[in-house]
């Protein structure tokens, strides 16, 4: 669960994307209706089975035959900074300051951190988000080496919109909001609870995103193809193993809250990466990877990826630009 507290089961699950498994399903209601989708069924047809999943797909794989000044592998250290807004159902004091201990405490810590190691990250931030806690973004932005992308107006889950019309609207605002925040209109996406309805992708695409990063269909970056067709939108694919809030749930109520076994993994996750000469990408959440005990873990593993000494460190940003060229012949 996202949190310890004694909620109603609805308001639970209406929690969970974004902090856990994206096949977790956010509260319905009568006016919020999740999109639309095609069953399969016994009874379908194969167009109708290749129409069910067409809609975002692996296409060509982009894993470059090289990284940037020789190296093996290209890490990106990504953070969902969901903070007060996974309890926008239950705005009451106690668990929301769960999610402020985000913005307080973490943020501040992960930033420095990061400066100690000089190392850059993508951050993924709600548009309301910044607006309760505007100071993160320059703390941000001071540092010269970060990036901001979108992750929605209020951490909304995308299929529970029902309307498509709504749906653009919600990404528009977050795109402008997020633009004059930065001074800089923000090229990569990440959708709350890697939550995509039957047209979210089309709405990415529509809107010129570089890239997207919801998606979990492999290990190293590829052009999402659309109903068979190349879309031009990269992948940098997450996976759930790599993400902080399924070991460790909001508090230390994870199913495996033990900071040195998931650094374990993680350790795994990156070294077959860096055998495999391809893309290793982190997903943290600060409220929830920032405490004490487990940012140790964090800068645990960084020195050790930095020990391996042929790394690339790079945000989503520079990671997309570089494996883009083959889309431009």
């Amino acid at each position: 669960m996202c949190s310890m507290f004694r909620l109603a089961p609805f308001v639970l699950i209406g929690l969970l994307p974004g902090c856990s498994a994206p096949s977790a399903q956010p509260a319905q209601t009568s006016r919020q209706q999740p999109a639309a989708a095609n069953p399969i069924t016994v009874d379908s047809t194969e167009e109708q089975i290749r129409q069910a999943v067409g809609t975002a797909r692996v296409g060509r794989r982009l894993t470059p035959k090289v990284w940037p000044e020789g190296a093996r592998v290209a890490v990106c250290l990504s953070f969902d900074v969901d903070n007060e807004l996974l309890q926008r159902a239950n705005p009451l004091p106690v668990p929301l300051s769960v999610g402020e201990y985000g913005a307080t405490t973490s943020l501040p810590r992960i930033l420095d951190l990061l400066d100690r190691h000089q190392v850059p990250a993508t951050f993924f931030i709600p548009a309301m988000g910044v607006m309760l806690h505007p100071e993160m973004v320059p703390a941000i932005l001071a540092r010269g080496r970060h990036e901001i992308g979108v992750h929605g107006w209020i951490h909304e889950f995308w299929p529970a919109i029902g309307d498509t019309a709504n749906e653009q609207r919600l990404l528009a605002q977050s795109i402008e909001y997020l633009t004059k925040a930065t001074g800089k209109r923000p090229v990569g996406v990440r959708a709350p609870g890697s939550g995509f309805g039957p047209q979210t992708f089309d709405l990415i695409r529509k809107a010129g995103f570089l890239y997207d990063s919801s998606l979990l269909a492999a290990d190293e970056p590829y052009e999402i193809t659309s109903n068979g067709q190349p879309s031009g939108v990269i992948e940098l694919p997450i996976s759930e193993v790599g993400n902080d809030y399924v070991y460790y749930g909001e508090t230390a109520n994870g199913s495996l809250p033990s900071p040195d076994a998931v650094f374990e993994i993680y350790k795994a996750e990156f070294d077959l990466a860096f055998q495999e000469r391809t893309m290793f990408i982190l997903t943290q959440h600060p409220h929830v990877g920032g405490r004490r005990s487990r940012i140790v873990q964090l800068d645990r593993l960084i020195t050790y990826i930095k020990s391996r000494k042929t790394v690339w460190f790079a945000t989503m940003e520079q990671v997309a630009n570089y494996v883009k060229q083959p889309l431009l012949k």
